[in-house]
């Protein structure tokens, strides 16, 4: 794959320091990609291809003003590090956030990245929507880490491992995965299956998720959320007409649709809550 700019990543996040392959500069990348990139499946709910190619990516996610789903948020932040310096390695997770415990395991349908820097392996994920993490999180089990607008908690069972969120309700899996190195052909067979899958809430559902400093903004079906930390629910309210979804996509999300909010607004109203 080829390289990106950074000058224009960087320009497009934020970033204005000196990036060197420690820890700050890993953290800091991380806390201002959730806040300036959103997550967003609009591509798979309008029947637009997902593409994993580099350059298109860059021009999606960096140079427009569009954001992109797990593969897409990964696959960049990947190519970002690794231009920085740091040793990155890319794994696949199985999603169980609306899963119930006893029910089988899904596709590996989720990218996430295991980052070595400074003698410690981190987990990095800037691409889970429905709970975006804003900080690596040490790979550690069976300990709360605390994040600015989080708490996440990694535990191990039967040689897999469990990533949970603190919710309001409880302790939420999130994913589970192992440590088996994956290949970009990986990613592009999970990336097919999610964005084409009937059984995947992207080609149903609209979904976006982007973070502040100090809110979770999230549209789901026609629903416009805004959380504090660890998903205490402030405000919810009803999506009700293509206009008023168009000014939440340009103004909260900072989204120019791929199509007109229109004809998103039909697929919106018409559908499913996830």
């Amino acid at each position: 794959m080829s390289d990106l700019s950074l000058s224009a990543y960087f320009s497009r996040i934020g970033y204005t320091g000196t990036p060197r392959p420690n820890l700050s500069t890993l953290t800091e990348l991380q806390a201002l990609h959730v806040r300036a990139i959103p997550f967003e499946g609009l591509d798979p709910l309008v029947g637009c291809p997902v593409k994993l190619d580099l350059p298109v990516i860059e021009a999606k996610l960096v140079t427009s003003r569009r954001g992109g789903y797990c593969f897409e948020h990964s696959v960049l932040f990947k190519s970002v590090l690794e231009q920085i310096g740091f040793a990155v390695t890319g794994l696949t997770g199985r999603v169980r956030w609306m899963s119930q415990p006893d029910s089988p395991l899904s596709p590996r349908e989720h990218m996430l990245l295991s980052v070595a820097v400074e003698g410690v392996t981190r987990l990095v994920d800037v691409g889970f929507g429905a709970c975006l993490i804003d900080e690596p999180l040490r790979f550690v089990t069976d300990v709360e880490q605390p994040t600015a607008l989080g708490t996440f908690r990694l535990s191990a069972a039967d040689g897999l491992f469990y990533l949970a969120a603190r919710q309001p309700a409880g302790w939420r899996t999130m994913y589970v995965f192992d440590l088996v190195p994956q290949i970009h052909a990986d990613y592009e067979l999970g990336n097919w299956y999610t964005s084409t899958s009937p059984n995947v809430p992207f080609v149903h559902i609209l979904i976006l998720e982007r973070l502040s400093d100090d809110r979770r903004h999230k549209i789901i079906a026609d629903r416009y959320i805004i959380e504090g930390r660890d998903g205490e629910r402030l405000e919810e309210h009803p999506i009700e007409n293509a206009d008023q979804l168009a000014r939440l996509l340009d103004d909260v999300f900072g989204i120019s649709p791929p199509v007109p909010a229109a004809d998103l607004f039909a697929r919106v109203a018409g559908a499913p809550r996830a």
